[in-house]
């Protein structure tokens, strides 16, 4: 790895849109138990089913504490008959790579890739602060996620832009690949994450690292999403100009209010190329997905840890789905939310031609806090 000291525009490189093709994808293998239990066996089918679409069509890297080395080896192991694959097919499908992390968040703490035209690939580093540090952020500790995109950069070879200390989660961004660059102002002009920097400061830096023409900012995101509101979890590209948006009809859900001012917004602009956005409206699940006291008893928190309660509504959106090469595999939340579900996937097919909509049991990446999209980084083909 070279750290480089120039910056991506000045350079020619720009981040692609996901649904651009892939070499591969970024995971952690999930194993805190504030996170996904002292129980992790939920956790782990729902991962190992993401695993196994993945590595049918693309590269898996899939990092790993050094302590649970030799268990996340075994576990892939175990989904080599699911993925339908030859041994050597298989076998080049997957990289375990031995990186400490302090939890399994690929999206936020591994590199936000950029390409050029010649097809070079690179990676940025940003500063990560368990999403907004000592002001309201998770996690007392993350010192691990902070090293870890520079970490997995050096063992792939992947040249650096490093961006620090300027604080970003790749969650927090979205790119059309063509020059437009979406954001929610709830999320970048919180006070954890770049205090002493203005908005245009931020847009700045934004259009220097990702090779931005235009940034669209969201007013704001998902209901209780501890992120301080992800985009990826309320709006996407499906195409450059054309996005998915959470959206619910219900006026007394607080989610109605800020879904109907980021389409207000959306409305009202125009992207890099000076076309108008259409908007696709993603209903959020019919039921609201609540902690039960069998979720909270199979938590263990560390200290300075944030906490979570009975009867806490999470923040369900299949707006956090994953583009993957001729896929795209979307979170199923099920029991009284499977109409909810298929009526998803088959506004999503309609969306995605030529794609395979897939379905991924995901209420355990939600007790987490975040879903398909917040565990995994792609990584683009060059």
């Amino acid at each position: 790895m070279k750290r480089l000291h120039t910056t991506p525009d000045k350079d020619g490189f720009f981040m692609p849109a996901e649904f651009a093709e892939h070499e591969g994808t970024l995971m952690i293998y999930p194993t805190r138990p504030g996170s996904w239990g002292k129980d992790r066996s939920g956790a782990l089918n729902s991962f190992g089913r993401i695993h196994t679409e993945i590595m049918k069509r693309e590269k898996l890297f899939l990092a790993v504490s050094s302590d649970f080395y030799d268990e996340a080896c075994g576990f892939l192991e175990s989904l080599f008959p699911a993925t339908g694959l030859s041994r050597s097919e298989f076998d080049m499908r997957k990289e375990v790579i031995a990186i400490d992390s302090d939890d399994a968040w690929a999206r936020d703490v591994g590199p936000t890739f950029v390409v050029d035209g010649d097809g070079s690939v690179r990676g940025i580093n940003w500063s990560f602060n368990a999403w907004g540090g000592e002001y309201d952020g998770l996690y007392a500790d993350w010192d691990k996620d902070d090293a870890l995109a520079c970490k997995f950069m050096e063992h792939a070879g992947y040249d650096c832009y490093d961006a620090a200390p300027f604080v970003l989660e790749g969650g927090s961004i979205h790119s059309d690949g063509e020059g437009t660059v979406m954001v929610t102002e709830s999320c970048l002009l919180s006070k954890g994450r770049n205090p002493s920097l203005s908005k245009e400061e931020i847009e700045e830096k934004l259009k220097i690292y990702l090779g931005a023409e235009k940034i669209l900012w969201l007013p704001r995101g998902i209901y209780n999403d501890e992120t301080n509101e992800h985009v990826d979890n309320v709006c996407a590209f499906v195409a450059p100009g054309e996005v998915v948006l959470a959206w619910t009809d219900d006026r007394n859900d607080p989610q109605y209010e800020l879904s109907f001012a980021s389409y207000e917004y959306l409305k009202s602009q125009k992207d890099a190329k000076g076309r108008e956005i259409v908007i696709h409206k993603l209903p959020i699940p019919d039921h609201r997905i609540l902690i039960t006291e069998r979720d909270l008893d199979n938590y263990e928190f560390e200290e300075g840890e944030d906490f979570r309660e009975v009867g806490e509504r999470l923040a369900a959106s299949y707006v956090n789905y994953y583009y993957i090469n001729g896929a795209v595999l979307v979170p199923m939340f099920g029991g009284a939310n499977e109409n909810s579900d298929k009526r998803a996937l088959e506004i999503l097919k309609k969306l995605c031609p030529g794609r395979e909509v897939i379905g991924i049991p995901a209420r355990d990446i939600l007790l987490g806090g975040g879903n398909i999209h917040c565990i995994t980084q792609q990584i683009p083909r060059g």
